[in-house]
């Protein structure tokens, strides 16, 4: 069978950025320690005003083509919840922007928190039936512009960004198992209200979210997707070399490593100055511990998992 690897990681976050303090003058009886030392960041990047997704997918994209020759890439698979229109899709746009050829596969998916891990499986399935041979995955999302400006509560957490990770055919297979579920029961605890069918008489898009009912969420269904993934490709938790979680916020990651038992060296946690940037949490820790600390993943087995929205999750053991 065709094997799969992931062969460069690239990402870009919008220049603006929102610190702590900016973020406790509209949460009352908290400070920006209070705030860092519950939640683990002390800064997240917003994008302008007429700063969309797409611009900054375009400028992580552009980061990564002095890497590659773009004449021979034939996918583009963006993963957004913050597109520019319902249609046409974004991943067209990007096409044109960046410059790809006719011959380029192009489309959109909607997921947040797991989309990463979805985006892998969907690459790695299309490689591996010989549909293409190379793949551009982008995330890409703004949820800030979603964020009512008093809503302390999530400023906090969210920031936005955009990553791209070329995936191609190889030898050796680098991407393993996946362990891939849906709760849709769960989606009215975080869902953006308006803007499309459901509510177009709303045209004011707002991000709701049930704090506690995302974490009985978490805390039920991730501990449950660690050991399947595991099970599911043959391992124990002392054969992984590092874990890779959605970057949801400190005090949920801290809790999940305690009670699925994982090491805290093994355990890399990296949104101090990022915040949650949903879909590209975990390719952004990625390509700042392949590219800012060269080799400390190389050849190393990652278990990545991604949960949230939807109620979506996905895990994936890989190496690099």
């Amino acid at each position: 069978m065709i094997g799969v690897k992931i062969s460069q990681i690239e990402y870009h976050l919008p220049d603006t950025i929102l610190n702590n303090k900016d973020v406790a003058s509209v949460m009352p009886g908290w400070s920006a320690d209070k705030i860092y030392d519950k939640i683990g960041i002390k800064n997240r990047h917003i994008s302008s005003e007429d700063e969309t997704a797409l611009d900054i997918a375009t400028k992580a994209c552009n980061k990564i083509r002095n890497k590659l020759d773009f004449e021979k890439i034939d996918s583009l698979i963006l993963c957004t919840q913050s597109p520019e229109y319902l249609l046409p899709t974004g991943a067209c746009i990007l096409q044109n922007r960046i410059g790809l050829n006719s011959n380029t596969m192009c489309f959109d998916f909607n997921l947040g928190c797991s989309g990463y891990i979805y985006g892998l499986a969907i690459a790695k399935g299309l490689i591996q039936s010989n549909i293409i041979k190379n793949c551009l995955l982008v995330t890409a999302d703004t949820y800030t512009k979603y964020l009512d400006q008093n809503d302390g509560s999530n400023r906090a957490i969210f920031g936005d960004g955009a990553s791209v990770t070329y995936l191609e055919s190889s030898h050796d297979n680098q991407i393993f198992n996946f362990v891939l579920g849906t709760d849709g029961s769960g989606s009215n605890n975080l869902i953006v209200r308006g803007g499309a069918t459901k509510d177009i008489p709303n045209t004011n898009p707002i991000l709701y979210m049930n704090g506690s009912e995302i974490f009985n969420f978490t805390n039920n269904s991730v501990p449950i997707l660690v050991k399947n993934t595991l099970k599911e490709n043959g391992m124990e938790i002392d054969d992984i070399d590092y874990f890779v979680f959605h970057q949801a916020n400190m005090y949920m990651l801290e809790h999940l490593r305690k009670k699925i038992g994982i090491p805290k060296d093994k355990f890399i946690v990296d949104m101090e100055n990022f915040g949650n940037t949903v879909s590209s949490t975990i390719p952004i820790v990625l390509a700042n511990k392949i590219n800012l600390e060269i080799n400390q993943l190389v050849d190393k087995k990652i278990m990545l998992v991604g949960f949230g929205v939807g109620y979506s999750w996905g895990a994936v053991i890989i190496k690099i």
